[in-house]
């Protein structure tokens, strides 16, 4: 059942934190499951009178900053927030009313997992409340979990990671087996810091680590931005700068770009949304992805880009950051909105690590996810675009680039390399490349080139509210696409890549 100290917090007191003053209504009734062991009745018992709760879960209605949101919340002080046939049932009942109501559900799970007195029934419980929660993700309701400390077993091998947005409490232990019982049947102690709910954030496993006194505010947020309805199109006129005149040199973008302070995606977002959630992705805020539900001109979107350096270095793109995007756009899918990829990488990771993970296999399976998305995809060139960290992001339905961004196989430097045996040439062959936006634009790959004036360094938040205002509009183009439109388009456009005839 439990698995070390539980959640400081009970049940009643997180949904406290929650939802607002009164603002939670219980849909529960008494179990109607009768237990003939006398010892397992006195520990109901026992558990009954200890916490005042007459099961391991609440289950109820409740109002997150006047949005209504189905609750589904367990008491470790339950029998260690344990799952018997009984718990199930009243979650299954939650889960299938909130889909009945059409609400966005909310689990709150801490627990040992499956209530070893009632073994394999309540064991195959799991499946019952699984199925319940995968019909209503597929009416296309929000399901979101947060994990408490500790979420173990088959409640974290079902039901409480299955949120669309996985959150999870600073130092949770979440895993499959406790501690105590991996010691007991390996013979040797787990690895105190791999069950950690930052160690799972790190690997994409976990959406972000919040504090409970912090989640009400991520959650109305998150509530904001999956409960705004979408402008009708079009939301303004369009403004063509594709036939701007001249191109800028080549090798002068390319070297614009890397430019330390030229505005990456975490400025672009902080100039243009109107709601923004943070998500954690592999190596933090110091890595080289960036993760954010957000509201852009109106649109509710799910963002994943590249944040291609600090002041101090480049930040290499990984297997495990193309495995995130992946698991965004599948996200996006999930939830019927629009995917924005935005594209500013000096290029995937070069080494013997890299290769043993599989990146050239994980941006492979990025592209032909993106390519089947069934919800639409707008790729932003930002900046660099080099090699298949940046091709990862590409396949969209539209594309906008920056006038000084660019998109090449390799940086000049290594082209040069192989061209010349030297990077002394790196100027010359990005000018014959065609590597620039606006050359882009010609063979059909970029859409729309906002304009530099002359640098976006130089004028950041003008730089950026141009190119949300672009954003925006696309979005609204894109938006009454249905997704056999949105690939056969998309198939087509991608056949003619390149093609000068």
């Amino acid at each position: 059942m439990g698995t070390g100290a539980g959640t400081a917090l009970t049940a009643h007191q997180l949904i406290g934190l929650l939802v607002d003053p009164d603002g939670f209504h219980g849909w529960d009734e008494p179990p109607a499951v009768d237990q003939a062991d006398p010892g397992y009745r006195a520990s109901l018992d026992r558990a009954r009178e200890r916490t005042g709760l007459d099961e391991a879960v609440l289950t109820g209605l409740g109002l997150i900053d006047g949005r209504p949101v189905a609750l589904i919340a367990s008491e470790f002080g339950f029998l260690g927030g344990s799952i018997g046939v009984a718990t199930a049932e009243r979650i299954t009942r939650a889960v299938e009313r909130a889909t009945a109501e059409r609400l966005p559900l909310l689990a709150l799970p801490v627990s040992g997992g499956t209530r070893m007195q009632e073994g394999s029934a309540a064991f195959l419980c799991m499946l019952r409340i699984t199925a319940a929660v995968q019909a209503h993700r597929a009416a296309g309701l929000p399901y979101l979990s947060y994990l408490r400390n500790p979420t173990m077993g088959g409640v974290f091998a079902s039901w409480g990671t299955l949120g669309q947005l996985v959150f999870a409490e600073p130092g949770a232990r979440l895993g499959f087996l406790g501690p105590r019982v991996y010691e007991e049947l390996r013979g040797v102690e787990l690895p105190p810091d791999v069950q950690r709910a930052e160690t799972l954030a790190a690997r994409g496993l976990v959406d972000a680590v919040v504090p409970p006194q912090e989640l009400r505010e991520l959650l109305r947020r998150t509530l904001a931005v999956l409960g705004t309805t979408p402008p009708s199109p079009p939301t303004a006129p369009r403004t063509d700068t594709t036939a701007a005149p001249g191109r800028p040199d080549a090798w002068d973008s390319v070297l614009r770009t890397r430019r330390p302070d030229r505005p990456g995606t975490r400025e672009l977002l902080r100039h243009t949304a109107e709601e923004l959630v943070l998500l954690d992705a592999p190596g933090g805020r110091g890595g080289a992805l960036v993760r954010a539900l957000a509201v852009l001109g109106g649109h509710p979107v799910l963002v994943v880009g590249q944040q291609r350096r600090t002041p101090e270095h480049e930040r290499p793109f990984t297997a495990a950051d193309l495995r995130a995007v992946r698991r965004t756009a599948r996200l996006a899918e999930q939830l019927g909105l629009p995917l924005v990829t935005v594209v500013d990488t000096a290029g995937a990771e070069l080494s013997a690590q890299a290769e043993l993970e599989g990146i050239a296999v994980e941006i492979a399976h990025c592209l032909t996810t993106l390519l089947a998305l069934r919800t639409p995809v707008l790729a932003v060139l930002l900046g660099q675009g080099s090699g298949g960290g940046a091709l990862a992001l590409l396949p969209a339905d539209r594309v906008i680039a920056a006038e000084h961004a660019w998109l090449a196989p390799l940086p000049p430097e290594g082209a040069s390399a192989i061209v010349h045996r030297d990077g002394a040439h790196a100027a010359e062959l990005a000018r014959s490349q065609g590597i620039g936006a606006r050359h882009l634009a010609e063979v059909g790959l970029v859409d729309e080139v906002v304009p530099e004036l002359p640098d976006a360094a130089e004028e950041p938040a003008a730089f950026c509210a141009r190119l949300g205002q672009a954003v925006s509009t696309a979005l609204g183009g894109l938006a009454s696409a249905t997704g056999a439109d949105l690939l056969a388009a998309r198939a087509a456009r991608h056949r003619r890549l390149g093609d000068l005839r």
